[in-house]
């Protein structure tokens, strides 16, 4: 059933009920008779109209958006000029009369009027409550949607920002291969085109397995090894039973290419990256070390405030955006003199990831 009908089926049958049982009421005092009816009906009708021009009014003018203490000052006038109005309908129409009785019974008028006001006032509290709740709880459920989107809009920038870090380091170890070993060149455009496949993926999808994003990995240490040649040895310590958790995607490409970046390249004879996974806890435990020496050689980098380069950035950003503030660790110190140690801490539940989507979801529902 829509809202229109029910609004307009609550009309007609609440002022029917309460007209048709005030009207059995009476006949205990006074003897029934069909003019009392068709003037019940006639109450009817005119309770329908003025309610329903509240409605009118209080959606034309948007009364629901207004504060707390404005729109309680005109709820109580509302209910108090309507009731105003069914008292005097239903007083005599001769003013003489209507006179008379102002004048000698004066508490018959107003115990009428109070008694109107409260009908109306009821009706009038309870519609506007209803469409104030209504009207916060669109407005929530706007400003959910509207988060959601802009992180998943910066997420995707942020994983789009990602692609020209890799492709230009991947074509320069390439290059070199064309006229030096052509195999090796087919091998290398084969693993370039393999990144380039799950770059354009990671646009598409919030997580990816870890073995995947551990495949991306070996691809481009393949590609860096073609330029570092006997100065870059990888090593891989993977818990079997971490390579289907999700990850972000292009994460782990990022922190390997960096520890290459800052640390391999900067070092005389060369290094090593190792990359190693565990379970812990229900937590996804994550380590890359890498031969290097952090500009700041005894204070830990701890999330972003003192990560350095756009990729720690970018990284620290993402987790963010996909877990929460409080739901993971990213941290790289220096483990010894010439050894940087990246660590990241990850939930390894699904749903752990999407907390914001399903608070939206419970939202909608109710």
């Amino acid at each position: 059933m829509t809202k229109k009908r029910i609004y307009w089926t609550c009309q007609i049958l609440g002022w029917s009920a309460l007209m048709f049982l005030e009207l059995w009421i009476s006949t205990f005092e006074i003897p029934f008779e069909w003019d009392d009816f068709y003037f019940a009906l006639a109450n009817i009708l005119v309770c329908i109209l003025l309610t329903h021009f509240y409605r009118l009014v209080i959606t034309e003018r948007n009364w629901v958006t207004l504060p707390m203490y404005r729109l309680s000052i005109r709820v109580v006038l509302s209910g108090i000029i309507l009731g105003l109005i069914m008292t005097l309908i239903n007083f005599p129409v001769d003013l003489v009369t209507f006179r008379d009785i102002i004048s000698s019974e004066p508490y018959l008028f107003l115990g009428q009027w109070m008694s109107w006001a409260k009908s109306m006032f009821t009706w009038v509290l309870a519609y506007t409550v209803y469409h104030y709740v209504e009207n916060n709880r669109s407005s929530e459920i706007e400003k959910i949607l509207l988060q959601t989107s802009v992180k998943e809009t910066e997420a995707k920038i942020l994983k789009s920002q990602l692609n020209p870090h890799f492709v230009f380091n991947a074509l320069n170890s390439i290059r070199a291969l064309i006229s030096e070993n052509p195999t090796n060149a087919q091998q290398g455009i084969t693993q370039l085109s393999n990144i380039l496949r799950n770059s354009l993926l990671a646009d598409r999808r919030k997580t990816v397995e870890l073995r995947e994003e551990l495949k991306t990995v070996q691809d481009y240490l393949a590609l860096e090894k073609v330029r570092y040649e006997d100065r870059l040895t990888s090593d891989f310590h993977i818990d079997p039973k971490t390579t289907y958790l999700q990850i972000p995607p292009m994460m782990l490409q990022t922190l390997v290419e960096n520890a290459i970046k800052h640390g391999v390249q900067k070092a005389t004879n060369g290094g090593f990256v190792q990359v190693a996974t565990f379970l812990e806890n229900d937590h996804l435990h994550i380590n890359i070390r890498n031969t290097g020496i952090l500009k700041a050689k005894d204070k830990p980098v701890d999330k972003q405030k003192e990560a350095s380069g756009f990729g720690l950035e970018n990284t620290v950003r993402r987790l963010q955006l996909l877990y929460g503030e409080e739901a993971t660790r990213f941290r790289i110190f220096q483990e010894s003199d010439e050894v940087v140690r990246a660590e990241i801490i990850l939930p390894t539940q699904t749903e752990g990831i999407f907390r914001s989507s399903q608070r939206l979801e419970s939202s909608v529902k109710l």
